[in-house]
């Protein structure tokens, strides 16, 4: 940190030479004016606020999805929705207003990305958490669950601001200019590589934390399911796994998107500068990672049942009904899996489908909707 830092955070003199000490300011994308790859942009951060805050009222309004596991879930939803407005905000301050900031006003403007992309990661590693945790005590929820499902989210978001904040404290290249990314030629280099090394961390720990899901979820199949138990504990385990798919296929999303800014920005750290042109690129690369938020949504409703009938019944409730009143059989078989192939069957399962969504599989759950299963 510069010693004089008060007078440094206010100078708009220091965009204009972190920016031309990179090379950036040959761009030009600093001329007057929106672009039209920059006006597409914000129809997709529009998008993706939409999206979000339809999935965020249908979780709100359905009983069915008061649930810690969804409350989880919806803390997603909220990072994504909140990523597209500062998304929006980027996009509307970049350009030709950047060089009209201040440092402060920069650093709050690319604190707000950072914050909402650990935010997505946290909590995509809360759940996995949550979800770990319920398989391996095997408990229904209860007042314990609910205080760790807010310590999660709370944890989250501080966690997420404190990473944010941390180059407007003091971690940042300002007087050092040899030291500056390319990319964001305000922000160090090393705090560059310990946000990509800490979001890898991360994304690990949840990638491993699944594989011993899966296999609590093959053990646990396995050992209660033999005899009579067999086919109605198959059904359980196949529901539990489609919920448990869904995720899987957020966290691949997420790292399919993101991962081509994680390598630009390994690569902006160990490049020099002005010597790697592809740095000069990278509103393309975040555009990329923009459709994380705008996907997820969409993957929440083809994968869930569940989901898709609560976005549809919000929306448009005369989609769900036919001509004579009944209920319409919206599936997508290669997506999800069914527990049940009548409807009768389906009322019955409801509840223990609640159960099984939030990882309470319990062999006295099992026994006690098993009688039930065999009269259908």
């Amino acid at each position: 940190m510069s010693p004089s830092w008060p007078g440094n955070y206010q100078s708009n003199a220091v965009i204009l030479e972190h920016y031309n000490f990179t090379g950036k300011l040959k761009e030009n994308k600093y001329k007057e004016g929106l672009k039209p790859e920059t006006i597409a942009f914000l129809l997709v951060c529009l998008l993706i606020v939409l999206e979000n805050a339809v999935v965020l009222v249908a979780i709100w309004k359905n009983k069915k999805f008061h649930l810690p596991m969804y409350y989880l879930l919806g803390n997603l939803t909220l990072s994504d929705l909140l990523a597209g407005f500062a998304y929006m905000v980027n996009l509307m301050t970049s350009g030709a207003n950047t060089l009209h900031m201040t440092p402060v006003l920069w650093f709050l403007r690319e604190g707000g990305v950072f914050i909402m992309l650990a935010a997505s990661v946290i909590s995509l590693l809360a759940i996995a958490i949550e979800r770990h945790v319920t398989m391996v005590r095997m408990k229904p929820y209860q007042g314990d669950k609910q205080g760790r499902m807010f310590a999660l989210i709370g944890a989250s978001w501080v966690l997420s601001v404190l990473l944010g904040v941390l180059p407007v404290l003091g971690w940042n290249c300002m007087g050092r200019l040899d030291q500056c990314s390319t990319v964001l030629p305000l922000y160090a280099k090393s705090y560059i590589l310990f946000c990509v090394t800490v979001f890898i961390g991360i994304l690990m720990s949840i990638v491993v934390l699944y594989v011993r899901i899966f296999r609590i979820v093959k053990s646990n199949t396995q050992r209660l399911g033999s005899g009579p138990q067999r086919k109605g504990l198959s059904r359980k385990s196949q529901k539990y796994m489609a919920l448990l798919k869904t995720v899987t296929i957020v966290l691949g999303v997420f790292i399919a998107c993101w991962l081509p800014l994680f390598i630009l920005l390994l690569l902006d750290f160990f490049c020099p500068t002005k010597r790697c042109h592809v740095l000069f690129k990278a509103d393309y690369f975040l555009g990329i990672a923009m459709f994380n938020s705008l996907l997820n949504p969409i993957i929440y409703t083809l994968t869930s049942k569940d989901m898709r009938r609560a976005i549809l019944r919000l929306l448009c409730s005369r989609c769900l009904l036919t001509k004579d009143g009944q209920v319409k059989k919206i599936g997508m078989p290669f997506l999800e899996c069914s527990t049940s192939k009548t409807d009768a069957a389906s009322h019955r399962l409801e509840g223990l489908e609640n159960t099984v969504s939030s990882g309470n599989l319990t062999p006295s759950t099992i026994k006690a909707i098993l009688p039930k299963l065999s009269k259908t």
